[in-house]
């Protein structure tokens, strides 16, 4: 099964697709040429939307969870893209080192870890569990849906090196975003290649910094192809000084909300899009879909209610909102029957190795398809985002429509090794 648009305005999106599939050896090689100048993130998810005349990443996580949603199919590309991965950090690595979200109790989260475990023992690696939950103290066993079980161990910390009793990794591996801060435990760790880095943690990562490199990104490849960046690139704002709670900072959002409303509206205009412009209004830091405002006015900003306030007041971790993108809403209109269907592009190094639709039966066009409470159902992808098919009319092919979801998954990638390069703690500066 494969979502099919239900927009009738497909023209830009077809002329897109077509135009990438007509420059896939440029496309390769100009990647190519970027990956021998930048490093790629270790792993990485992108939620893209097709609006049917745009085509755009909304959120791109650096410690993506939900593996287990990916097919079988795709386990053999994942554990290839790991092995490189690997050889290139640490290539004498045997011993890897997992580190997963505290809340470990969730089944869901857990079968996700499973298959991260599986991809990389599968690489050659001895992979085992820590926990940054102080509460553990010795091995616990975490029974799993499927019958199967997975042992995770209190950390051991000396002074220069991170591991488990008698396991001493060469390589860590974050699957945990430190949205609630950077725990001392991880700090200082000189000998270890800790993955990712701590400054992509959310305790240190802004949203804006990594729109503002997508919008360098998509700007050369638009003139790579030569298209406009807009049908690729959502346009975006930033406030700094936002206290929902009493109502600090909402000249701010009302004023961004109104030029960016009024940005789309002329965009719309310019390729004769009959819809409604919305922004969208988020957390300029942390994920897991709190703390998100779909705006159509900007009048609505002054009319919040309680409610609403309070749920945009704190991010997943608990942490308060100060800081907030007010991003431009790409509609999605793909639908699985007449469920609302989202794109997640995932990545391992510079390789795409599949994806899943996030569908939604009770969700509108231009809502958040990540919100707590909401039952998604995952469908992966069915075909390799790596064989498009050259000649096929455009918008008939699935392959071709994953490769084209691929280019934008790796666009989204490369913005985040910018951002990555330009927020390093570490960066040696030469002058």
């Amino acid at each position: 099964m494969v979502p099919h648009l239900v927009t009738a305005l497909t023209g830009p999106i077809n002329e897109l697709e077509q135009r990438i599939l007509e420059s896939t050896p440029v496309i390769e090689r100009w990647f190519r040429l970027e990956w021998m100048e930048h490093t790629p993130p270790f792993y990485s998810s992108v939620d893209v939307r097709n609006a049917g005349f745009k085509l755009a990443p909304v959120d791109t996580n650096l410690y993506p969870g939900g593996w287990n949603h990916l097919t079988p199919e795709m386990i053999p590309l994942a554990v290839q893209a790991a092995m490189a991965a690997i050889e290139k950090i640490c290539p004498e690595a045997k011993n890897l080192l997992l580190i997963p979200e505290k809340h470990t109790r969730n089944s869901f989260y857990l079968q996700n870890v499973q298959r991260l475990v599986q991809i990389f023992t599968l690489a050659g690696l001895n992979v085992r569990l820590g926990s940054l939950d102080e509460a553990i103290t010795e091995p616990t066993r975490l029974e799993l849906a499927d019958g199967g079980a997975l042992t995770i161990e209190p950390l051991v910390r000396s002074k220069r090196r991170l591991g488990l009793k008698d396991f001493d990794p060469c390589t860590i591996l974050l699957n945990n975003d430190l949205s609630a801060g950077i725990p001392k435990v991880l700090e200082n760790l000189h000998e270890q290649y800790l993955l990712p880095p701590l400054h992509a943690g959310w305790a240190v990562r802004r949203k804006t910094n990594h729109f503002q490199a997508y919008e360098e990104v998509a700007k050369k490849f638009a003139k790579l192809l030569g298209m406009d960046p807009w049908l690729i690139n959502p346009m975006f704002a930033r406030c700094g000084e936002v206290d929902f709670s009493d109502g600090t900072g909402s000249e701010c959002l009302m004023s961004n909300a109104e030029a960016l409303l009024g940005k789309i509206r002329r965009k719309y205009k310019e390729y004769g899009i009959n819809e409604k412009p919305f922004v969208v209004v988020k957390a300029d830091n942390g994920t897991g879909g709190m703390g998100i405002l779909t705006v159509r006015d900007a009048r609505e900003i002054d009319n919040l209610s309680a409610k609403t306030k309070a749920h945009m007041a704190v991010t997943q971790g608990g942490q308060a909102v100060h800081e907030v993108i007010i991003q431009e809403g790409v509609l999605t209109n793909e639908r699985i029957n007449s469920a609302v269907a989202e794109p997640v592009v995932y990545m391992m190094d510079r390789y795409v190795v599949g994806g899943f639709y996030r569908v939604h039966a009770d969700r509108g066009v231009d809502e958040n398809l990540n919100a707590p409470g909401s039952s998604y159902v995952p469908l992966a992808f069915e075909q390799s985002a790596q064989l498009p098919q050259p000649g096929v009319k455009p918008g008939a092919s699935v392959p071709n429509r994953f490769y084209m979801y691929g280019v934008i998954g790796r666009l989204a990638m490369l913005a985040a090794s910018y951002e990555l390069e330009a927020t390093d703690p570490d960066a040696e500066v030469y002058e």
